[in-house]
Order: structure tokens, then sequence, then C-alpha cells
């Protein structure tokens, strides 16, 4: 286990992956993150590293070949050695009966710790220190009071799994070895199925990262769905606690998900970070995108956002400098006339309903909410954003918003769409049309997209300017003083759009 030479091919970096939100660490990248801790640490006979979410054991076995090699000279016996190491500073939590076989097999060489073939001669149990208890959820209302889950989803048989993951499902997590922890490290679940419309689902990634603090390790590093960016259901206390967070030291960030997962979409994109208990200051971004990086040291609680690229950055000042009204403050709510996705056109009415599909009929005594609306000219977008997953294409670019249509007087949308703005004048709802379609525009929108929905909030960034006038790109580069670097920028990450929706050199790459 502990010779790297036996691994030809690695059988870990050959699993499938239990699902797209619990997903296998590959080794070279669990190499990567363990890269952040400082070397001196694996000469230290006294660290002690937790993984809370085991699914292979490949982090704790990774970790167990560093100390086998860093502790040489303090320990030369080599099984005294592995003993010390497996014995006294290696733990983890497995998610699931099978991925605690998985990880013994791993880290021990045998399913059972203290099994015939097991290299660790230091326990008396089969466990070893790799636990799995299986829990049950603590349903209120229908919901788990510790990760949300829906009681109708998860309500589970004795031989069914009940993703009640053991380490935030406690309120004290510390009592499960007993002992403080120099390290928690991890890769945990990201999400589960909440019971709502379609593939509705939680995140729960979240939690593990903030019952991981509440340990207080001296480092803490995970692999997590970069969505708590700017965007994700239920991350907005998360979002704002770890932009606030000057302990975070560095963060490498994947826009796209598979240069580090091959062939999982993960909405959004994935990150690892490292969190530092005794050191404070600016934090070093790394943004990663077709194996090459663009390196930053900044503050994360400049804007309520976290911004991507470092490229951005004056960009978004120059544009918020001018103290224009947002045009967050303009467009409506989701649901804009209070209709859900699945109403349809009625047989008879007197206004039209515009749906996913098509148009028909509806009955305006019916509309309690957006009434104000019904008689103006509106220019309406998806809700769904045209990139799949919030991710780029291929070439690194965008087009953000996915169909921008205006509505005449007396047609109204469910809430597939957002309302951006409404107007008396058709010529009005017609250059709020070109202005959405600049690339200026999709691209300070695009700084809110992390996932597969635009929001109002997404509109943060972006001005309401006069929309007597036709803007364009060039119009709003020089109204905003930016240069060319920041222009040609700006033109790498969003491709251009054609009056007929289109993107100009568009091929339809949703991927």
């Amino acid at each position: 286990m502990l010779n790297s030479a036996d691994y030809n091919p690695d059988v870990l970096s050959c699993l499938a992956n239990l699902s797209s939100d619990e997903v296998f660490t590959p080794p070279g990248l669990v190499n990567e993150i363990l890269d952040l801790l400082p070397p001196e640490i694996w000469r230290d006979r006294d660290a002690t590293f937790l993984d809370p979410v085991c699914k292979t054991g490949v982090f704790l076995r990774e970790i167990a070949k560093r100390f086998d090699t860093g502790l040489e000279k303090a320990i030369p016996d080599r099984q005294d050695r592995i003993n010390h190491i497996l014995g006294k500073q290696l733990f983890g939590v497995a998610i699931t009966e099978l991925t605690a076989l998985l990880s013994r097999r791993s880290v021990y060489c045998s399913k059972t710790a203290n099994g015939k073939y097991s290299i660790c001669e230091s326990f008396d149990d089969p466990q070893g220190n790799i636990h799995f208890e299986r829990i049950e959820h603590t349903w209120k209302n229908g919901r788990c009071v510790y990760c949300d889950a829906s009681e109708e989803n998860y309500e589970r048989s004795e031989e069914l799994e009940t993703h009640a993951y053991q380490f935030i499902h406690t309120e004290k997590s510390e009592e499960i070895f007993n002992m403080k922890f120099d390290v928690i490290i991890g890769n945990p679940p990201y999400q589960l199925s909440d019971g709502g419309f379609g593939r509705s689902a939680t995140p729960i990634y979240q939690k593990f990262v903030q019952q991981a603090k509440k340990l207080n390790p001296r480092f803490l590093t995970m692999i997590i769905p970069s969505r708590w960016f700017g965007g994700g259901k239920g991350l907005k206390g998360f979002r704002a606690e770890m932009l606030n967070d000057n302990r975070i030291r560095k963060i490498v960030d994947f826009e796209d998900a598979t240069e580090c997962f091959p062939g999982v979409d993960i909405a959004g994109g994935i990150c690892y970070f490292l969190w530092e208990r005794d050191s404070t200051g600016l934090c070093e971004v790394v943004n990663m995108h077709n194996g090459t990086e663009a390196v930053s040291t900044r503050p994360l609680n400049e804007f309520k956002t976290f911004i991507r690229h470092s490229q951005a950055v004056p960009i978004i000042r120059k544009v918020l400098a001018k103290k224009e009204r947002s045009m967050s403050g303009q467009v409506s709510s989701r649901k804009p006339f209070g209709l859900a996705t699945n109403v349809r056109p009625t047989a008879h009415g007197d206004i039209r309903l515009r749906w996913q599909n098509g148009e028909g009929p509806y009955h305006r005594e019916d509309i309690t909410i957006g009434i104000e609306m019904i008689d103006r000219w509106k220019v309406i977008t998806s809700y769904v954003g045209y990139d799949h997953a919030g991710n780029p294409g291929k070439d690194g670019r965008r087009r953000v918003l996915s169909k921008i249509d205006i509505l005449p007087p007396g047609t109204i949308c469910t809430e597939t769409y957002l309302v951006i703005g409404s107007y008396d004048k058709k010529t009005q709802a017609q250059n709020l049309m070109a202005y959405m379609k600049t690339r200026l525009f999709r691209f300070l929108v695009g700084q809110f997209m992390y996932s597969h929905h635009i929001t109002k909030d997404s509109y943060s960034f972006v001005p309401i300017l006069d929309m007597t006038t036709l803007w364009t790109d060039e119009m709003l580069y020089k109204r905003y003083g930016l240069t060319p670097e920041e222009i040609a920028f700006i033109e790498s990450k969003i491709r251009p759009m054609e009056a007929n929706n289109k993107s100009a050199d568009d091929t339809d790459e949703r991927r």
C-alpha cells in the first residue's frame, strides 16, 4: 500500500463515481490538494489527519505515503512506522458501509483493520481508525434538523442507505474520536434531493465545511462545488461567511469540473481551498482553464459575490464607480406574474400567455402579481441560462443569456422567464434587447453564473441606462473607460450575439 511502485495502474483512478454528487477523487488531484500543506508537516510524527467523508480512502492513503517517506529518519523500522502512521495519525469517517470497506482496503490493504492481511499491527477491532456508523435523520416538520433532507425522500428501511452522514448529524462531532486534529481534509457529498420540482436539490457540502471549522484544526482543505461563489440554493449565509473569513489563504478554482473530475458535469465548476487557523491575510486565487492558470492575491469580500477572474475586478470597479442604479432593482422576481412553470394557456381568455413551448389565451382576472406590466412592452429572457450548467464552452466563452424576446401589451409569461424591463414604447423594449445582447451586459451577468439559473440578483452589476438610446459595446466600453486589455478579456469570455438570438459563431455548443 505504501510503495507507489506497486500501483500500475492505480485502481483508485479507475473507479466509477457513486453519482455526480458523490464523486471519487482522483489520486493526482488528492496530491495537488496535499501540496497546499506546509512540507514540514510530513516530518511531524504527532500531526493528526481526519477525512470525515471517506469514499475510497484515497486521501488517507496518499497522506500515509507522504508520512512513510517523511518519518523514515524519526522511525527507521518500517513496520513500526506503518503502525504509528496508521494507528496514531490517520483517521476517517466513511459515508456508507460500502465506502468504509473500500477505504480500509485502500489504507490497510484489508477490509478489516485487524484482519490477516492488514499491514497495520496496531488494531484489535475490524474498523481500525476508519469508522462507519449507520445514522438516522432527525425529522422535524418533514425535514432533517441537521442536513435539511426531505423526510419523504430519505425515510429509509434498514436495507437502504439513509445518507445521514455521521460527521454532520451530531452537535458534538469531536466525540467521534475524542481527539483534536491538525488537518481536516476531504471531498464531501455535494447535495441531496429535496423533494422539489424536477431535479431540485439542496446543497449539503457547506455543512461539512462549517462542521470542520467547529473542530478548529490547524488546517482545513476540502474540494467543493464553486457554486457558493455567487449562487446556489441556501448558500447565501455560507457565501458571506467564506468571503469574510481572512483565514482562507488559497482557492484553486476550475471553471470546468471535468478538468479535475473527468466525465463529471458539475454546475459552475469545482474548487478546493486552504483554511489556516493561525494565519490571516489576502487570499491567493488560482483560476484554472484548459490547463492554464491565472493567479492573483486579493481580498475575497470586495463584492457580495466572489469574482472568479482577477481580470474582471477592475472592470467591475469602473462600472460601479458611476454609481448608477442597478438592474437588479428592475428585473422581476421569479414568477413575474405569479404563474408556475407548469401553468398552461386556457381554452379562452382576454390576454395571451407565453410558456416554454408556445403561447395561448389566459384570463386577466386570474393575475394578481405584475398587473402593472400586462399592458406594457416587456423584454423577457429565460430563467435558465444558455450555457449548460453555468460552464463555458470549449473555447472558454459564454453566451450567458438564453432566448431574449419582447412580449407585446396584453401578453404575460410563466416563471420560465424573467421580465428584465417593461416600457410604454416598443422602441425602448427594442433598445433594452440590444443592450442585453452587448458583451459587457452579459459579462456582468456572467459574474454570478455558477449554476443553471440566472436570478434577479445576477443583474446586480448591470447599470440601468437610458433606453431611448440604442447602446452598443463600443459606446459602453467608452462610457466606462475600459482599456484595450480589459475589452480583450471581456471578448475572450463572451460570445457575440446577432439579432436572431444566436451567437455570431454559435455552434450550439450546449454539451
